[in-house]
C-alpha cells in the first residue's frame, strides 16, 4: 500500500530503521514532526501535572523527614504502602561573582592562594571573540575548539504549497 495509506505513526518510529525513516517522502517527515512536537508538548504537560501531584502528596512528609534528619536538603526515604518512596531536594548554589572576585583579591593579599578555596573558569563569548580585530583573534586561536551540537531539521511548507 502507497503512502500516505500505510503511513507509520509515532508508535511505529521506535521499530523502523533510521535508514527507512529516512527515505520516507518529505511531507511524511514533516506531518511525523509535527506530531512529535504535539506529543512531547503534551508528554511534558502530563509529566508536569504528574510532579506536582507528587509534591501534593509527599512534600510535607518529606520536610518534615529532613527537619527530623537535621537537614533543608537532599534524599529522605518514606513509606507508603508497599512502596519505599525517595524524595530528593536538591541542593543549588549560586555564587555572587564580583564578591568571589574581591574575596579571591582578600586571599591573595594576605599572602594565600585563592585556588586553594575558588574554582575559576575563564571564558570568552562569541559576540566579544568575534569583535576582536584579526590579530588578536589569531592570539585566541589555539585556546579555542569549536564543536557542534546535534542537527536540528525543520520542515516549513514552500510559499507555492500554502
Amino acid at each position: 500500500m502507497p503512502f500516505p495509506d500505510n503511513a507509520p505513526g509515532i508508535d511505529d518510529l521506535i521499530n523502523l530503521p533510521a535508514g527507512e525513516l529516512a527515505q520516507l517522502p518529505v511531507d511524511l517527515l514533516a506531518g511525523l514532526q509535527v506530531e512529535l512536537e504535539h506529543a512531547a508538548r503534551r508528554l511534558k504537560a502530563a509529566t508536569a501535572r504528574f510532579n506536582t501531584a507528587l509534591e501534593v502528596r509527599y512534600a510535607t512528609r518529606a520536610a518534615e523527614a529532613r527537619r527530623e534528619a537535621g537537614k533543608d536538603t537532599g534524599t529522605v526515604r518514606l513509606v507508603d504502602g508497599e512502596y519505599t518512596v525517595i524524595a530528593d531536594l536538591p541542593k543549588r548554589v549560586e555564587w555572587d561573582q564580583e564578591r568571589l572576585a574581591q574575596i579571591a583579591a582578600n586571599i591573595a593579599a594576605a599572602g594565600e592562594d585563592p585556588a586553594e578555596f575558588i574554582d575559576t573558569a575563564l571564558k570568552v563569548s562569541e559576540r566579544k571573540y568575534a569583535a576582536l580585530p584579526e590579530a588578536w583573534r589569531k592570539g585566541f586561536e589555539p585556546a579555542r575548539t569549536v564543536k557542534t551540537g546535534a542537527l536540528k531539521v525543520v520542515f516549513e511548507p514552500n510559499e507555492a504549497r500554502q
